[in-house]
């Protein structure tokens, strides 16, 4: 399967930003679309992004023109900049890979990154 390395997640105060960053060691597998999605407390986990290898790009309401999600195919490696945070996006934030190959095909998450938002 393919595993997931996070980073980038921590406190920052309202209207900051914070970069996360997601690493896929994909083999033999090709990695399709890659995403974050996030879970506060007691909530559902929710889609924040999505990229396709292609580039093709999907945002929650919530993050459109705050969160930027880009992608860099060479390194199997998922960015997602967030840009005027607020408290409310407060939550831990999932890498997310969709993969095939050898027949396969899956999704792997990574462990998640706290990111907290300070009023």
């Amino acid at each position: 399967q393919v595993q997931l390395v996070e980073s980038g997640g921590g406190l920052v105060q309202a209207g900051g930003s914070l970069r996360l960053s997601c690493a896929a060691s994909a083999s033999i597998f090709k990695v399709t679309v890659m995403g974050w999605y996030n879970q506060a407390p007691g909530n559902q986990r929710e889609l924040v992004a999505v990229i396709s290898s292609g580039g093709m790009t999907n945002y929650a309401d919530s993050v459109k023109g705050r969160f930027t999600i880009s992608r860099d195919n060479a390194k199997n490696t998922v960015y997602l900049q967030m840009n005027s945070l607020k408290p409310e996006d407060t939550a831990v934030y999932y890498c997310n890979a969709v993969y095939e190959g050898r027949g396969e095909r899956g999704s792997s998450w990574g462990q998640g990154t706290q990111v907290t938002v300070s009023s």
